[in-house]
């Protein structure tokens, strides 16, 4: 068992109470439903029963190499861009559908016409949106002028000649330029600070949508709150900013020398040796003159970065620049002056550390991170990821500021290396990265941590009776009301998670079983269907009634002590499910010589009834409690004790 995550007792005891007449003939079999198989899409050769990907599993390629400019003084980005798309796929390709998320940004863009303008989504502003000057194909020495089409966000081109199956390339030259909103629905955006501005650009260049074998192409249109599904690739970026500007991205630098002082360099070598932090642009040598190591009026910075999903990039005259390190990463800080706590706060100045913490802990948890850079951003946007790269809130403090960036770093497993649709299934992104946040704020804060009462059981009973909670998880997330969002894709996938692993497998099993899916998926394109099948392919359990109940129902959950009657030599206590969402039985059982006992009564007890009844051998009962240490969401916990005192056992008959 992984001692780092041991946090609450494994409720593993057998059952030994000797049945009694459990169910009585002519009872209803309505939860029968709820034990049915799971009505998957047919496992193949693409995607095994067990979970894995088959012998046959494909999917595509899309390499990229980018230049781009950045003018501060028209907050103009402009860009060239080189695709290499692999056909991996067994089909031959008429067509490519490319993604164009800055065109939500226009005035008159579909997420415009759905979003209100104070929306979290929002940000539209006339002139918003790319400009395509030009799109061409390039196979080999032969270039031709692309036939496509722009329809909001989304681009197709119409291929000249078709792409081939099993590996064939072809390559996208777009030049495509763009002014950047002030504020680019929560994701991207720029920020005026006392020494400058702080940009930080996503979604900011043309790229493929996904080509998958289960939707074929999946160009959903971008509305603002649906997040992404994206190819991993190679990406070489060079970026090209005014001389007093400092840019952090996505991957790692191949130019140190150029835009960095000697001094520096030394100082990033030295942190990504240390626990410590250490000052690499320090708030006094912000902006000098000798903390910019070149002349002229523009600078070049080149980036490198492998088997990523995306690439996102800051940059900012105003840039106060910490780092440490962590097993040979570099985890830095970048943030303006206005970051740093105040009035006995604690600020920015602490990013590094607590982006140590989040590394290290999910890294010897989970998976290993596999970048060589993490960098953590303070500017306008609240909070999103990117792989090696997050954008937090400048105005987070103290445990805030953890939170919100061990939230954005823990995206670093799912989507960035797991590469689930976040279009259609948040779930599968927020809700397990919440469920990985609770244990890594356990263990930085212990008992206080604060985000981990998210996902408390009295917190989840109570959202789960609001009406908030009328559509089930798998609900996508365009489609979900706004209000309900956060609990519907990130608390209750969360808080089942911790429900199934504390209380239905145990650590030992959950966690054996959620590192396979980590690996088996690392960087593919895994489905729901996936999760689902290797969770019960490690642990060995058909979980079907917790999948059903969980992620599929808005079912509550309400367990009840339903009665306790006399018997000869003994008492036969009977328990209930008393809303639709099943789960086991644990009870605690004391007696008048002061012993207690726990026992557990399987799921698969209420198959064909609501209420289950089992004989104890003994008469001096005194009281009952369901659920001892408070794990489960149960929306009425009254009814889960029973006292002797006040209520006597009813008479034998």
């Amino acid at each position: 068992m992984n001692a780092r995550i041991r946090l609450f007792p494994v409720l593993l005891l057998a059952l030994l109470a000797i049945p009694a007449a459990a169910q009585q003939a002519g009872e209803p079999a309505h939860n029968l439903a709820t034990f049915a198989p799971l009505d998957l899409p047919q496992a193949d050769m693409n995607r095994t029963a067990s979970g894995e990907p088959g012998p046959d599993y494909w999917q595509q390629r899309a390499d990229y190499r980018i230049e781009a400019t950045l003018d501060p003084a028209t907050h103009r980005l402009t860009g060239t861009e080189t695709i290499i798309y692999t056909n991996n796929s067994p089909h031959t390709l008429d067509y490519l559908w490319l993604q164009l998320d800055q065109n939500l940004f226009a005035s008159d863009s579909r997420g415009a016409m759905l979003q209100p303008t104070n929306s979290r989504w929002s940000g539209f502003f006339d002139g918003g949106g790319f400009d395509i000057a030009r799109v061409d194909l390039v196979r080999g020495d032969a270039r031709t002028a692309a036939s496509y089409l722009i329809d909001d966000t989304r681009l197709r081109i119409d291929l000249d000649r078709p792409m081939l199956p099993g590996g064939s390339t072809i390559e996208i030259e777009i030049d495509f330029a763009f002014t950047v909103p002030e504020y680019g629905a929560d994701r991207m955006g720029r920020l005026d600070v006392a020494r400058g501005t702080v940009y930080e650009f996503a979604q900011w260049y043309p790229r493929l949508f996904v080509y998958d074998d289960v939707n074929g192409w999946n160009p959903m249109p971008y509305l603002g709150q649906g997040e992404f599904y994206l190819e991993f690739g190679t990406f070489d970026v060079e970026i090209t900013v005014p001389r007093d500007f400092v840019v952090v991205a996505t991957g790692e630098l191949q130019n140190d020398t150029e835009v960095w002082t000697d001094e520096q360099i030394q100082r990033m070598a030295q942190a990504r040796r240390s626990d410590e932090t250490i000052a690499i642009i320090s708030r006094d040598e912000v902006g000098t003159p000798e903390s910019r190591p070149v002349t002229g009026e523009m600078v070049r910075w080149i980036f490198h970065a492998e088997d990523v999903r995306d690439f996102a990039w800051a940059a900012s005259q105003a840039f106060i620049i910490d780092a440490a390190g962590w097993d040979g990463t570099l985890l830095m800080s970048a943030y303006p002056e206005e970051g740093i706590g105040t009035g006995g706060e604690i600020g920015w100045e602490a990013s590094s550390q607590y982006l140590r913490h989040t590394i290290k802990h999910y890294s010897e948890t989970w998976f290993r991170y596999p970048y060589p850079v993490a960098v953590n951003v303070a500017g306008v946007v609240g909070g999103m990821e990117y792989p090696g790269i997050v954008f937090c809130s400048v105005r987070a403090r103290d445990q805030r500021l953890f939170g919100v960036t061990d939230h954005e770093f823990g995206h670093t497993w799912f989507p960035m290396i797991v590469g689930n649709d976040e279009r259609r299934h948040a779930w599968m992104d927020e809700g397990f990265n919440t469920f990985i946040n609770y244990y890594s704020n356990r263990a930085f804060y212990g008992d206080a941590a604060q985000r981990s009462i998210r996902t408390a059981p009295e917190t989840i009973a109570g959202r789960m009776q609001e009406p908030i909670a009328d559509q089930p998880i798998f609900t996508y997330p365009d489609h979900l009301r706004g209000e309900g969002r956060g609990f519907l894709a990130y608390r209750k996938p969360g808080a089942g998670l911790i429900v199934l692993r504390e209380y239905i497998l145990g650590p030992e099993r959950f966690d054996q079983a959620f590192r396979e899916y980590i690996e088996r998926w690392a960087y593919k394109h895994p489905q729901p269907a996936d999760f689902f099948r290797t969770i019960e392919d490690v642990a060995g359990e058909d979980l079907a009634w917790f999948w059903r109940g969980w992620f599929f129902s808005t079912d509550k959950l309400d367990q009840a002590v339903a009665g306790v009657t006399a018997e000869d030599e003994g008492v036969v206590v009977e328990v209930a499910h008393q809303e639709g969402l099943l789960m086991p039985v644990v009870l605690e059982l004391r007696y008048a010589d002061g012993a207690t006992e726990r026992r557990r009564i399987p799921v698969e007890a209420f198959a064909t009834s609501d209420a289950h009844r089992f004989r104890l051998g003994r008469a001096d009962l005194t009281g009952i409690t369901l659920d001892p240490d408070g794990l489960l969401p149960d929306i009425n916990r009254a009814n889960n004790t029973w006292d002797a005192a006040r209520t006597p056992p009813k008479p034998k008959g």
